[in-house]
């Protein structure tokens, strides 16, 4: 009989886990103060080199267990499965082009809000399954369902209801996953 063994086999998914995971153990302990300084990007001094680190670092603080464990559920149901077809510099790349359009949308356009977490990813992670069975000329009817959605319920969001949610970095951060999803399968 063989035996068993546990694979790390997605080492970027894996990795961006546990960095979040790590980020939102140090905001417990620092009571938010972590976070604020380093994982969150809001509207600060372009003289701040800080600025433009949490214009990509935004992405693994989290507001929160339940902020985190909500995206990283997504994060581990999907990665895998994109980081396999895909491979790990795409999926790293598509992290770091999420993040970095997100928190440049947030500190150009929303001036008083502040970004943390990762869901803009979740969502390109959701979006670009959906292009898993894409074939050159055909538009998956998942894709289209997917769009109409998750995307549509941000849209709808954004204009009715008043949360803390980031409504924006969702839907950007889907169209880059929709954006990567086509440009990775029209071959």
């Amino acid at each position: 009989m063989k035996r068993l063994k546990i694979t790390f086999n997605a080492p970027i998914v894996l990795g961006f886990v546990f960095i979040c995971f790590i980020v939102t153990l140090l905001n417990t302990f620092s009571m938010g103060h972590i976070t604020q300084k380093f994982f969150m990007t809001y509207h600060s001094d372009l003289k701040d080199p800080l600025t433009y680190l949490r214009l990509f670092t935004h992405v693994f603080g989290h507001d929160g267990w339940s902020h985190f464990i909500g995206n990283a559920s997504y994060l581990l149901l999907l990665g895998p499965m994109l980081e396999e077809k895909y491979k790990s510099t795409k999926i790293f790349e598509i992290i770091l082009i999420t993040a970095f359009i997100t928190g440049l949308i947030n500190y150009l356009f929303f001036w008083n809000i502040a970004l943390c977490g990762a869901s803009g990813i979740v969502f390109a992670f959701i979006l670009l399954t959906s292009f898993t069975g894409f074939k050159n000329g055909e538009i998956p009817m998942t894709f289209i369902l997917v769009t109409i959605i998750f995307i549509g319920q941000q849209i709808f969001d954004g204009l009715t209801v008043k949360d803390n949610i980031s409504n924006i970095s969702h839907i950007v951060g889907g169209m880059v996953g929709a954006f990567a999803g086509y440009n990775l399968n029209k071959k």
